[in-house]
């Protein structure tokens, strides 16, 4: 188990109690717990705020939600189980049977012993989530019913991380931080982006990065009114949700279908000796069907191990610590910073000896002994870098046309330069000229 794993597992579990929503105090809480390890900017956006063709709407903060039974004992409470109130309910106080509080109470059948996770973002209700189990069992008495929440103007609020690079063009890395406690679905894409944030934040870079931690659908839509003048510098894009359990990644392509992030993700995915995954664009899902809008249409995909929906402790108190494993954190922050990696070093070159091969044997390329199948691998990935280093194709271009790993690729450039058969070329074009 690796340390780095280990170490957003315990992020994930610092988190883990925090009651977050779409706006309130949780929120903030988890932004000001990030701040302590990378530079996070916290805005406020009013509620009422027109953004696009939806408001910021009110913020909900809770301090305490119950049900009573006759007894007085709680039978249902907020602070065992932040699942249990249905997220975004109104204030409540009032005493009721059970036959007309029912329809107030969410469980699953499916899995009659976990909480389900439900929300009222956009219509005023209030509810509370148990087990079926429990539900099957409450007697038909009268019951103290209290939601101790507020709804009223306040503020959206989200977290935004930049990173100079070299170049002002920009890698987006987006996460959503709106659910309550949900390992899987919220925290690990939270703890992944938070860690490379912090392995970025050690390195020289070409380009510059921005990491926006927002409330799902509404955030994202926010983050774009705001910044719509701004979005032009934006090359390369993720959106990180689920990745901290399964043995497989899913890797959801943007809607280009082939910009540079989406090959370079399958080309590291490709290489990585994993089980995956990739998955054509679809306008639903999380924060990448706001990017790729038609009216934004930005480079990026979404990285994932288990899409939503597709594993039952989704949207329950089953994805919970147990759920996510440090394994499967840190093969997902190695997959993404092995594509950041490409990025950052994916390079235009031009052959400085293009009329037939140069010799490569005196200048120490050329196999020493011949039938080393290794070393005739590497002489024929020098010869692809060679023959289509012209101005036009990518290390990128060339590693999917020859069908080997970028990094294999990279190295014979490296060597290519040392010998002075190569030079960057200044203006690199971005599509492949296959």
């Amino acid at each position: 188990m690796s340390r780095l794993g280990v170490g957003m597992h315990d992020l994930i579990r610092e988190l883990y109690p925090i009651c977050r929503s779409i706006t309130g105090e949780g929120v903030r809480a988890t932004l000001r717990t990030l701040q302590t390890r990378i530079p996070l900017v916290i805005h406020e956006v009013p509620s009422g705020t027109r953004v696009f063709d939806w408001s910021v709407p009110l913020e909900w903060n809770i301090t305490d939600a119950f049900i009573k039974n006759r007894h007085g004992k709680r039978i249902v409470d907020f602070h065992a189980s932040n699942l249990h109130v249905m997220s975004y309910s109104a204030p409540v106080r009032t005493t009721m049977r059970l036959a007309d509080l029912r329809p107030h109470l969410f469980t699953s059948a499916e899995h009659p012993e976990w909480i389900p996770y439900r929300t009222s973002y956009y219509k005023e209700n209030w509810g509370f989530c148990l087990s079926h189990k429990q539900l099957s069992q409450l007697p038909d008495e009268e019951y103290e019913i209290c939601i101790d929440s507020t709804l009223v103007p306040g503020a959206l609020t989200y977290g935004e991380c930049y990173l100079a690079g070299e170049t002002s063009e920009e890698v987006l890395v987006s996460c959503h931080i709106c659910h309550p406690s949900l390992c899987n679905d919220n925290l690990s894409g939270i703890a992944v982006a938070t860690f490379l944030a912090e392995t970025l934040l050690r390195r020289v870079l070409r380009y510059s990065y921005r990491f926006v931690f927002i409330p799902g659908t509404i955030g994202s839509i926010t983050w774009l009114a705001r910044n719509e003048q701004a979005v032009s510098r934006i090359r390369h894009g993720l959106v990180l949700t689920g990745v901290g359990a399964g043995d497989r990644v899913t890797y959801k392509r943007s809607r280009r279908g082939r910009a540079e992030i989406d090959r370079a993700m399958e080309q590291i995915l490709k290489h990585s000796g994993e089980p995956y995954r990739v998955i054509d664009f679809f306008p639903y899902g999380y924060d990448e069907r706001q990017y790729c809008s038609p009216g934004f249409d930005l480079p990026v995909g979404c990285f994932m191990r288990i899409p939503h929906g597709e594993y039952p402790e989704y949207h329950t108190s089953a994805d919970d610590m147990d759920f996510v494993k440090p394994d499967a954190l840190a093969r997902s922050y190695s997959h993404c910073l092995a594509v950041f990696d490409l990025l950052e070093q994916d390079r235009t070159y031009v052959n400085k000896n293009p009329k037939c091969e140069p010799q490569l044997g005196r200048r120490g390329l050329y196999r020493a002994i011949a039938g080393q199948q290794e070393r005739q691998n590497r002489e024929l990935v020098l010869l692809w870098v060679l023959n289509l280093s012209d101005g036009r194709h990518s290390l990128l271009d060339i590693a999917e046309r020859a069908d080997v790993s970028f990094e294999e690729v990279q190295r014979a450039a490296e060597a290519l330069v040392a010998c002075d058969l190569l030079q960057e070329h200044a203006e690199p074009e971005t599509q492949p000229k296959f």
